[in-house]
């Protein structure tokens, strides 16, 4: 199973287009943009499920928020600033959920993206919260409908990376973000990725 398939099937060109309004970006720097953020997010959810507790959290997670797909069902109302009803709050708490996810690292994905793309690191931010809850939701659907335990997830989640790190640099960047001994390089080397590799990758 390729998330990273399922998430731009979900997505499709309308929210693409509707973020790129909301940014002032161009549909290439949002198409990269989406690209960017949904590969670091599915990279550093994979990272954290790669440990027994690291799974067991994500799946109790996904069990307690975003079963039922979370947000999904009104993606487009919720990308557009539309209300999200109160039985979707955390669901739709893209900044808890990208705490979550990479910590203390957020900052360094925020502008490596930002370098990447050329589009301020305000606007990335704002992207990355929108789209946080919109990956969280299609794994929780996908835990609920497949019966999965978080492992399961955790498992699909390196499949996808391994089965798109050849033609998508981001994924073994974004994999290591959590990696407390790492050389600190990650924001020059999502940086060094160009607008022609982000945009290419939507259009597969």
């Amino acid at each position: 199973m390729d998330l990273l398939s399922l998430l731009k099937d979900q997505i499709g060109s309308n929210v693409v287009g509707e973020l790129a309004k909301d940014t002032n970006a161009s549909p290439q720097q949002a198409e990269g943009a989406v690209n960017g953020i949904l590969s670091s997010l599915l990279g550093g959810l994979m990272n954290n499920a790669s440990t027994p507790e690291g799974a067991d959290a994500l799946g109790k997670a996904l069990d307690r928020d975003h079963s039922g797909g979370g947000i999904l069902g009104g993606l487009l109302d919720f990308v557009t600033g539309g209300n999200v009803q109160p039985e979707n709050e955390r669901a739709a708490n893209g900044a808890g959920i990208i705490g979550h996810i990479f910590g203390d690292k957020t900052g360094s994905v925020v502008e490596g993206l930002s370098k990447s793309t050329g589009m301020d690191t305000s606007k990335i931010g704002e992207m990355l919260i929108k789209l946080a809850p919109v990956v969280m939701g299609v794994l929780g659907s996908m835990k609920s409908s497949g019966n999965m335990s978080g492992a399961d997830v955790g498992n699909v989640l390196k499949q996808t990376v391994q089965g798109n790190r050849s033609s998508n640099p981001i994924f073994d960047i974004a994999s290591k973000v959590l990696d407390r001994d790492g050389d600190g390089s990650m924001m020059d080397d999502l940086g060094s990725i160009g607008m022609s590799v982000l945009g290419g990758l939507f259009k597969k």
